[in-house]
């Protein structure tokens, strides 16, 4: 289940939450929806991952990432297999409820993702094995969650500038998490012809490119930080202390010990996402006078 990762599901959820209390509007039950089903699909993809991965024999035993039930013997495929497609049948019976909040032309959005998160690690062109992981990621963990959680309890596309600058950013955020995923993992997937960015760029490359992300998403909301009191600055200067921690710790780490890397990248994003839902209710009263 990937449990450090998890909180990668909310952040999404938490930010789309805080641009629907931006807009002057919150409404629990969207916003619940929205999580359980971020969560699931994202539990879905995770078990996805694991079996098509054994079946396609990209995992082996004993490497330095988190422990891989299916390679390791702890369950046999066939039940991995199975877990998968119940995830996944709990995600749709999700998404089916948000159609009373959202209407009919969520079906196909909710069918993209659920395809998607099988499409990250099978099919004709596995995405994360051909350096589209990070990608997918800004779309499925960014930019999807942000503004349909937005969308749900809004009912609106309003002050759409705005809410696409948090999903990127969001988005950006989450894909570091892969990156350190991948930069851990890069002789394992080297070895089986596995094309992440790190196997393309090396981690020297991306190492760079995880610090700078982090830079750049706090960057492309600048149109937001001017519209919050200066007090406001403190999110991103926070984040972006910790991010430059984790990043040193990162580029002097390898193997498993970067597997505390990971889970920190995550509680950094979902840290920051705290932050930034706590200031738009702060500032909602003055934020919807300026947007």
């Amino acid at each position: 289940m990937r449990l450090r990762t998890l909180p990668v599901s909310l952040a999404g959820v938490l930010a789309g939450c805080g641009c629907a209390v931006w807009q002057g509007s919150f409404s629990l039950a969207p916003a619940l929806l929205c999580f359980f089903f971020a969560l699931s699909a994202q539990i879905a993809s995770n078990f996805g991952n694991e079996y098509y991965d054994f079946k396609n024999g990209v995992d082996r035993k004993g490497r330095d990432g988190f422990r891989r039930g299916v390679t390791e013997g702890d369950i046999s495929p066939k039940s991995m297999k199975y877990a998968t497609f119940i995830m996944l049948g709990i995600a749709s019976i999700i998404g089916c409820s948000m159609l009373l909040y959202g209407g009919i032309w969520l079906i196909p959005i909710g069918c993209t993702i659920l395809l998607f998160a099988l499409a990250y690690s099978t099919g004709p062109y596995p995405l994360s094995h051909h350096g589209l992981g990070e990608a997918t990621v800004i779309l499925f963990f960014g930019v999807v969650p942000v503004t349909l959680t937005c969308y749900l309890q809004t009912g609106s596309w309003s002050n759409l500038p705005i809410l696409i600058c948090t999903a990127v950013s969001i988005g950006i955020l989450a894909a570091n998490v892969l990156v350190v995923n991948n930069y851990r993992d890069m002789n394992d997937d080297k070895a089986v012809g596995k094309r992440t960015t790190v196997v393309i760029f090396g981690q020297h490359v991306m190492g760079y490119v995880y610090f700078l992300s982090g830079v750049f998403a706090m960057a492309i909301m600048i149109p937001i930080w001017k519209l919050l009191p200066l007090w406001a600055l403190v999110v991103p200067l926070i984040y972006l202390s910790l991010h430059t921690a984790t990043w040193y710790k990162m580029i002097h780490s390898n193997g498993a010990k970067l597997n505390p890397i990971l889970g920190r990248t995550a509680i950094n994003l979902l840290l920051f996402t705290i932050l930034l839902l706590t200031t738009f209710i702060l500032d909602s009263n003055n934020a919807i006078q300026s947007i």
